[in-house]
């Protein structure tokens, strides 16, 4: 089951590309990655892809797994290797920076790291100041 969710990053107003490549090994020679994504070079290989990845650098999230049970925000991170948490993105914390959450447009006050990532599902993450318009809907 392949189950897609969209996540936009800003920073005080300016988009963020969140890099194609995560949860994929893109070290090994089977994977190719440019500046288009990241797929297979050799069909039939097998390389280390995680169940919850980034296959092109748009911000679109791949789950494929086989139970129905939907992954987490905090998982992905886990996967990225960047913090997060209530108050955390990375090296931001709302202690000194304003930090904001989103899920399909609406404010998200729990903890982000619970927000689950369900097919379609939009969520943008704001540091610093609010870009004139926070994403709604997942991209077609």
């Amino acid at each position: 089951m392949l189950v897609r969710a969209a996540i936009a990053c800003f920073f005080n107003g300016d988009h963020v590309v969140v890099p194609a490549g995560i949860g994929i090994n893109t070290r090994d020679p089977a994977v190719q990655a440019d500046a288009t994504g990241v797929g297979l070079l050799q069909e039939g290989k097998k390389p280390c892809i995680s169940p919850l990845h980034t296959p092109t650098p748009d911000g679109v999230l791949h789950t494929e797994t086989k139970t129905p049970a939907p992954n987490t925000l905090g998982q992905f991170f886990v996967e990225w290797g960047v913090a997060l948490g209530a108050g955390q993105v990375g090296e931001y914390s709302d202690t000194r920076t304003a930090l904001a959450f989103y899920v399909d447009g609406e404010a998200f006050e729990g903890d982000p790291r619970k927000i689950e990532l369900s097919d379609g599902k939009e969520i943008a993450i704001v540091i610093g100041s609010a870009p004139d318009e926070i994403p709604s809907e997942f991209p077609q």
